[in-house]
């Protein structure tokens, strides 16, 4: 039977193959096809969600400053036997806790949440920590109330007199404890979200807080109490508020395009009126403090300062976070400088001999 001409037909193929025309695909530049990436927004909306909280959350900021600072007023007067100034900070401290608690529980919805907060102790989170800060501090502000309310209400020859002193200085030194940490842990608590500008902050905001605190309670203590016992709370007033300009000016200056906010709109308003009622009160306090009606103005002046700071820093974090330019144009910002140290880190690698070598003796085979 014959045999089917295999070469035959195989060399007619490749005639076939060879003769037909062959059509290379043309390549195209890598920067046609596949443009450089852009990073926007959708349709200009906001990258990161505004918080959901309003003006409870500012006035909880700035009622647990002014709780912290008195507290720390109080343990002071205790402890130089400036009773009047003793009773009168424990009280502010006593009223602004009472005001700060109803403002978070109210945004909290329920009591029951903040309680829940309780239940575990988290250290990476500011929230958790923060809750424990608060219930110590009120545990011993509400002590040392309970205190000076006894001193009215027991009789002077009772026994429990023996041990009121013991109490007073317990709690004194227990609110005080809690009072520095409970004034900048708020900073913490917004510096630690993905707004923008509260997390660009991040290193001088505490430090403005704590001054604002202790110039609100040093101007508290100045509305309340009569000048003969009010010069310790006359300094802490003015160093405060000296800790909170210099803050706030370096805040301003290192913080670069996430800033424009605090200049900005209501925010830029506010804090405006912070830095002017702050200068006021020094004014008044260095030139005629020990005189009371001067001594009230310059007091409710650094309350003022301190409200409205809060407020303030609280409204430029919101717009920070409905404008994506100040998400986007920082990220690339990052994403170029990690480029360049690359790229740095390339070239001065590149020049030293031997650096680009395998760090091995295998061929490039036995690598692949």
């Amino acid at each position: 039977m014959p045999q089917p001409d295999t070469d035959a037909g195989e060399s007619g193929a490749v005639t076939a193959t060879a003769a037909a025309p062959v059509r290379r695909r043309r390549r195209r530049r890598d920067d046609i096809m596949v443009p450089d990436a852009a990073f926007d927004s959708y349709y200009g909306r906001s990258v990161v969600k505004p918080a959901p909280w309003d003006y409870k959350i500012p006035t909880y900021l700035y009622s647990g400053g002014l709780a912290a600072g008195s507290a720390l007023v109080a343990a002071g007067a205790e402890m130089t036997g400036r009773t009047l100034l003793q009773r009168n900070a424990r009280l502010t401290a006593l009223g602004a806790l009472g005001v700060s608690t109803v403002a978070l529980v109210a945004d909290l919805g329920r009591p029951s949440r903040f309680v829940n907060m309780l239940r575990v102790m988290k250290l990476t989170s500011p929230m958790s920590i923060g809750s424990w800060i608060l219930a110590g501090f009120g545990a011993f502000t509400g002590v040392a109330a309970a205190s000076e309310v006894a001193k009215f209400v027991i009789k002077p020859d009772s026994a429990i007199n023996r041990y009121l002193p013991i109490v007073d200085r317990g709690a004194s030194i227990g609110a005080g404890f809690f009072s520095a940490p409970l004034a900048a842990y708020t900073a913490v608590l917004l510096s630690n979200t993905a707004t923008p500008t509260w997390h660009g902050i991040y290193r001088e905001l505490p430090f403005a807080f704590v001054g604002s605190g202790m110039a609100a309670a040093g101007g508290a203590a100045m509305v309340t109490t009569t000048t003969r016992q009010t010069a310790p709370a006359r300094r802490m007033a003015l160093g405060g508020a000296a800790l909170e300009l210099t803050a706030f000016r370096l805040l301003e200056h290192n913080a670069g395009l996430v800033g424009e906010p605090l200049r900005q709109g209501k925010a830029g308003q506010l804090l405006g009126a912070s830095t002017a009622l702050s200068l006021t009160g020094i004014g008044l306090t260095v030139l005629a403090g020990r005189w009371r009606p001067a001594a009230v103005l310059a007091g409710l002046a650094f309350n003022g300062a301190s409200a409205t700071l809060r407020f303030g820093v609280f409204h430029a974090g919101i717009e920070s976070a409905k404008d994506p330019k100040y998400t986007v144009v920082p990220q690339k910002e990052r994403i170029a400088a990690r480029e360049a140290q690359a790229a740095l880190s390339w070239s001065s690698n590149a020049s030293t001999p031997g650096a680009l070598r395998p760090p091995t003796s295998q061929s490039p085979q036995e690598l692949a």
